[in-house]
């Protein structure tokens, strides 16, 4: 069927829409519906961009009106991939992971990409095992968090040729596509903010310490030397998981060894939870004898008692440009942008 000389022709009849054998809607009946070429149907279905408007909305339409999902097995044999996306995070009990993981998931749904999850707990060894039972199958895409990963993980991913995008970290090389914001440059905005506030005793509590904290303490180190007033000693890290309890223990053995403490920086936004609760128990004024500053500003941070400064990490915005940046390379597109660096927002409150 000529897609031009169509134009004029009523669209097949919606009853035409299943196949007897299976029931399943498919891309011949869209095509049928829409008064198109399946070739044309197809091109619309994969988000191509070389299709008339006018005929890219017909088919859009009959897709909605038939209730279309493109067949998995179908595109995997076609491709010699799977449907599916991979999607490794560290944790699920971080607000910060699921909201991007909840707008990888609204952009490849309508993509028509599952994804199948694996969840790394930060263990590069999880990592690892995760990796290469995942791509054994073949995922059509990857999307990792970071960059932490041994020689033979990236020559794994290289030699598997699945397209690969890096979340929440920036890269030099443009052949590695990310998203995501400088976590060195975060924490060095955060320092100058509590210098700008006259503290001059601030430390720095790091907790799980993953590549992401280690970065913020560089930053947060540089920005404090440079101003002559950096002390190792006001450095609390400890490789625990992140949670309100160490936040509290963290600021309670500071204050406590170091009374002239003005200023606290914590990696995380629960570890600053805490610190505010064990200031209450303590009697501790905050910001008046020290300030606190938290990072992520994940929700809550408005109903602390003060309400607590934190810098915004853009997460659900680096989730959806990470998975339109994946099915840009699914589809074999030009990506313009391949280090794609969303910045960050300081979110100044009460507690500094």
């Amino acid at each position: 069927m000529n897609d031009a000389s169509s134009s004029n022709r009523r669209p097949a009849a919606a009853s035409r829409g299943r196949t007897r054998a299976t029931g399943r809607v498919t891309l011949a009946d869209v095509a049928a519906l829409a008064g198109v070429s399946p070739i044309t149907a197809s091109r619309v279905v994969a988000g191509k961009t070389t299709v008339r408007q006018e005929l890219a909305e017909r088919v859009q339409a009959a897709v909605a009106q038939l209730g279309y999902r493109p067949d998995p097995s179908a595109r995997a044999l076609a491709s010699a991939k799977s449907s599916h996306v991979v999607v490794l995070i560290p944790l699920l009990s971080n607000t910060l992971f699921t909201e991007l993981l909840e707008s990888v998931q609204n952009v490849m749904w309508d993509a028509g990409y599952p994804i199948f999850v694996g969840i790394t707990q930060y263990q590069p060894a999880r990592e690892a095992a995760l990796l290469e039972s995942y791509l054994s199958h073949r995922p059509a895409g990857l999307i990792l968090t970071g960059f932490d990963r041994s020689e033979a993980q990236r020559r794994l991913i290289a030699d598997s040729s699945t397209p690969c995008v890096h979340v929440m970290e920036l890269s030099p090389d443009p052949a590695l596509y990310c998203v995501g914001l400088s976590q060195r440059e975060a924490a060095q905005t955060v320092a100058q903010h509590l210098l700008a506030r006259g503290r001059r005793r601030i430390a720095f509590v790091g907790a799980q310490l993953d590549p992401r904290t280690l970065e913020r303490a560089e930053g947060f180190r540089s920005v404090l030397s440079a101003a002559g007033c950096h002390d190792p000693r006001l450095e609390f890290l400890d490789d625990r998981p992140s949670s309100a309890a160490l936040g509290a223990e963290a600021f309670r053995r500071l204050i406590t060894a170091h009374p002239d403490l003005d200023g606290v920086f914590f990696c995380n936004d629960d570890l600053a939870h805490g610190a505010l609760l064990e200031a209450l128990r303590m009697g501790i004024p905050v910001p008046d004898r020290v300030s606190v500053v938290g990072f992520n500003d994940l929700p809550g941070n408005e109903q602390m008692l003060p309400a607590l400064t934190s810098l915004r990490t853009p997460r659900r915005e680096v989730g959806e440009a990470a998975a339109r940046m994946l099915l840009q390379l699914i589809r074999g597109e030009t990506v313009d942008t391949p280090v794609l660096d969303l910045g960050f927002e300081l979110k100044i409150r009460a507690s500094s």
